[in-house]
């Protein structure tokens, strides 16, 4: 079984009801640890030495966070300026990640026709999330394209997101069992796009 960390990063998580039905239905899973980046640093003073530790004890990294500008929240740019050190995450010396798998989990306002070549916003989320495919080979990681919620401003039903996060849950859950063809997910546009064909289960 792998060991699975999800570095949640929502600086205004109290308002969040999709990020917060993701992060509720994998809380308690065995071998899932939840890193919440905002609570344990509000001042962004880092433990560098500590979240190396985490990343090292933990078989997938996920960075669960909405979609902001395009990116990330300010946080996940500034762990990954402080802990991706040279010599430990890159580098001749630096295999510290080296195989470990690593994917966003995103949340966006704009529904999923708006993230395409000829929607609003002229790109996929895959294209879009190209600065952390760059990283993951830099690093030696195992990229995946993005688990993405869509359309979150358009207002999701309740229904619609306890879909949303019971999904996240089975895509966690599969890849710390490895029930994933990790080269068939490489493959898709979003993680979530065909899970009944993507999860092989026993």
């Amino acid at each position: 079984m792998k060991k699975v960390l999800i570095n949640f990063s929502h600086p205004a998580k109290s308002r969040s009801k999709v990020n917060k039905a993701l992060r509720k239905a994998v809380t308690g899973l065995e071998g899932v640890t939840v890193n919440d980046l905002y609570a344990n640093y509000p001042d962004f003073m880092i433990d560098i030495e500590h979240e190396k530790q985490l990343c090292e004890a933990h078989d997938i990294i996920i960075f669960q966070h909405p979609f902001y500008w395009y990116s990330s929240p300010a946080i996940v740019k500034e762990w990954m300026d402080l802990v991706l050190e040279h010599g430990w995450a890159y580098g001749s010396n630096g295999k510290a990640l080296s195989g470990k798998i690593i994917f966003q989990a995103l949340s966006t306002g704009g529904d999923a026709s708006s993230y395409q070549t000829d929607g609003y916003n002229q790109f996929t989320l895959k294209e879009l999330s190209a600065p952390l495919q760059a990283t993951a080979k830099l690093c030696g990681l195992i990229w995946l394209p993005p688990f993405a919620v869509t359309g979150v401003h358009r207002g999701l039903s309740t229904e619609k997101t306890l879909e949303f996060a019971q999904d996240y849950k089975r895509i966690i859950t599969a890849l710390r069992d490895s029930l994933i063809d990790i080269e068939e997910a490489k493959q898709l546009e979003q993680l979530n796009t065909h899970l009944n064909q993507l999860i092989k289960e026993h």
